[in-house]
């Protein structure tokens, strides 16, 4: 009967001292109380599974109950249980105050967020319910660090037959989003000796800080109207490039540099980190396949679900030369590696079409936004000029020279969550200053997208 009662209520940990049990465990009740260890509310356990928790007498507990009940520290209602007082819980002294949450912004138009409202929920859900239904108990235990076999099978059919990658599953590592496929490719770059991966002159500072961090100096190339200059790598050992769609800037890289990059590779032995960003999502073009394609033992594919499903959901991928899969494969380990049930289901949602179904429907969808947004600031803000708007989830706008700070602390003001390019320049980069906004569309859901181009409009001049 004992361990029946045991099962009932909540796991409450309690150390009675003192002397006397009623004594210590009413102590100890009133300690956790008033520190806020037990919130207001919280239904304490019955005072037989308390009693067999704590190998004392039942009449022990409820005698300690019935005190802090007469004390003011628990209520005890029949049909209720007894439980933790309503009343306002002091911190102890020298405990420091919660910060304040920011306020959020009315209209958030930074970039690197798709519209979260749009995550396609039901059918990933038959997705995870077929997944799991079909999915034999060995799934669950530890596996292999670059990934399950299921979904590394998935992306090599979907990534060869939209992107145009070169894709081997038996070369697939999946990890934990951009950031943590590029730290593992920084540690094994490191291990072989490598010390300087060139970037783009404009990009997120956090990529740069991650190779800083195993090691590696970054050095920024030159940007014209052709997007990143690749002509400048010959102190380099690796290469970081968006060649699909630069972030920030918006345009793709130049056929004769995507030419000239992969013949770099070739001739040093150098190597070529591809950041797919925003591949998917393309509209008034012919879609730019991946630089992967024409050499996959010198180019690295990194690619994620971040902007086409969402961030949360911690998926990415990287399809790696031969040379690198046991290295890299290595530096995650089996300690790191992403939760095996969405892992199978993204498998299962790629392998029934959804994803390609959600990827249009949401093509769709932005780049109507793209199309409004155009047209609101040609209408109404003459003076800054859109660019980069064939692709992606952002635009860059050019403002007049000198007024991009200004800009940014209006929209502050408003409750506008804007960047401006400064923001994602390379400290060394030589490129002129230039006064830009970088305007994601992807963020806000539906219903607030008129009221935050009212808000950007706002704020801009002319």
């Amino acid at each position: 009967m004992a361990d029946q009662w045991a099962t009932l209520g909540i796991d409450l940990h309690l150390e009675p001292t003192g002397p006397g049990l009623r004594r210590g465990l009413t102590d100890a009740l009133r300690e956790a109380v008033r520190s806020g260890r037990l919130a207001p509310g919280t239904r304490l356990p019955s005072s037989r599974a308390l009693a067999a928790d704590l190998g004392i007498a039942r009449n022990t507990v409820a005698d300690a109950y019935a005190d802090l009940v007469a004390e003011g520290w628990l209520t005890a209602r029949q049909g209720s249980g007894t439980r933790v007082a309503e009343r306002t819980v002091v911190p102890p002294a020298g405990t420091a105050p919660h910060p304040r949450e920011h306020t959020r912004p009315a209209y958030d138009l930074r970039p690197g967020s798709p519209d979260l409202s749009s995550f396609p929920r039901a059918e990933w859900l038959k997705a995870a319910r077929r997944a799991l239904t079909a999915a034999p108990y060995d799934v669950l235990d530890y596996g292999d660090p670059r990934g399950r076999p299921e979904l590394r099978a998935a992306l090599a059919g979907y990534l060869s037959r939209a992107r145009g990658v070169r894709a081997d599953p038996e070369r697939i590592v999946v990890c934990a989003g951009f950031g943590h496929g590029l730290k593992l490719l920084g540690t094994a770059l490191r291990a072989r000796g490598a010390r300087t991966v060139a970037v783009e002159s404009y990009g997120l500072d956090a990529h740069w800080k991650l190779l800083a961090g195993s090691g590696l100096h970054t050095v920024p190339l030159p940007f014209d109207r052709l997007g990143t200059d690749t002509g400048e790598l010959s102190a380099a050992d690796a290469v970081l490039l968006t060649p699909a769609h630069q972030f920030p800037m918006g345009v793709p890289l130049h056929r004769d540099r995507r030419a000239a990059v992969v013949d770099w590779a070739r001739r040093t032995g150098g190597l070529v980190l591809e950041d797919d960003y925003d591949g998917e999502f393309r509209y008034d073009r012919q879609p730019v396949g991946a630089l992967q394609g024409l050499d996959p033992d010198r180019v690295v594919y990194l690619g994620t679900a971040s902007k086409s499903l969402a961030p949360g959901l911690r998926l990415a991928w990287m399809v790696l030369p031969p040379s690198l899969v046991q290295e890299t494969a290595a530096a995650k380990g089996w300690i790191d590696t992403c939760g095996v049930l969405d892992q199978l289901t993204l498998a299962e949602f790629l392998d029934a079409g959804a994803y390609d179904r959600h990827v249009r429907a949401t093509r769709l969808r932005y780049r109507r936004r793209r199309d409004a947004l155009v047209a609101a600031v040609a209408a109404r803000a003459p003076e800054a000029r859109v660019t980069g708007i064939a692709a992606g989830l952002h635009v860059l706008l050019r403002l007049p020279p000198g007024t991009e700070q200004s800009v940014v602390q209006a929209a502050h003001w408003r409750g506008l969550a804007l960047h401006g390019l400064a923001r994602y320049t390379h400290p060394a980069a030589r490129a002129e200053p230039v006064d830009a906004l970088v305007v994601g569309y992807g963020t806000p859901p539906d219903h607030a997208w008129s009221g935050a181009l009212d808000a950007l409009c706002a704020v801009l001049p002319g």
